[in-house]
């Protein structure tokens, strides 16, 4: 069968690093939501402060459900924070927020691996859709045509997630600095922040790593049925 062949073993690592990556999001989360920064600002009064400091006085900032549910949305200028960051002292709280306040920072820099990911976004949504459905169709029908294009089309989900990092890992980066910088915050809080924002980027490498995967097994399959 299509979905037990033998190059579903090229997806294991990719799910092993989903896995511990996911383990250690919460895990981390979970320990330095419970170590209170001294800062003394919770997530909703930090991410205004910097937004202010920064001259972004237009994103405004939402509460929404659920937890490490936070983005910021470029179309709308508008930062949400999750329930478990809005009203929160803690340092991982403040960790997560800094990291979206930084992709709004990009935004208004225009940083160009933003600029490019906000492009192809809707390409790669479309993609992510259809690229199997094509592909399956072409193996099964032997047109291989409809499975070449299925393959372009999640090419462009493959190199969504390559851009992807480099716009996380800044995020990232920025934060650490305008905590450190602007705040004053102490190292062993630091160290809580880049504990929790370290394993979060990690989700985005395995994720990376698995459209790889799945883009060389998809080449694998319409060879072998060629």
């Amino acid at each position: 069968m299509f979905f037990f062949d033998p190059t579903f073993i090229l997806l294991i690592p990719a799910l092993l690093l989903a896995l511990w990556a996911q383990i250690m999001v919460q895990s981390n989360f979970s320990k330095y939501s419970n170590v209170r920064s001294r800062i003394g600002m919770t997530g909703s009064e930090l991410a205004r402060f910097i937004l202010d400091s920064a001259g972004l006085y237009d994103v405004r900032i939402e509460s929404i459900p659920g937890t490490l549910t936070d983005h910021y949305d470029p179309r709308t200028k508008v930062v949400r924070l999750s329930q478990s960051t809005y009203n929160s002292y803690s340092v991982a709280a403040l960790g997560v927020v800094a990291h979206e306040i930084g992709h709004a920072i990009q935004h208004a820099n225009h940083y160009v691996p933003l600029v490019v990911r906000n492009a192809i976004a809707p390409v790669a949504s479309f993609s992510s859709n259809l690229a199997w459905i094509f592909f399956i169709i072409g193996i099964f029908t032997g047109a291989m045509g409809l499975a070449q294009f299925g393959i372009l089309l999640f090419l462009a989900v493959v190199l969504f997630s390559i851009i992807t990092l480099p716009v996380e890992f800044n995020a990232s980066s920025r934060a650490l600095k305008i905590l450190e910088r602007n705040l004053l915050m102490s190292k062993d809080e630091l160290k809580g922040v880049k504990a929790v924002l370290s394993a979060a980027a990690m989700t985005y490498v395995a994720d990376t790593l698995m459209a790889i995967m799945q883009l060389i097994r998809m080449l694998l399959i319409a060879r072998n049925r060629d």
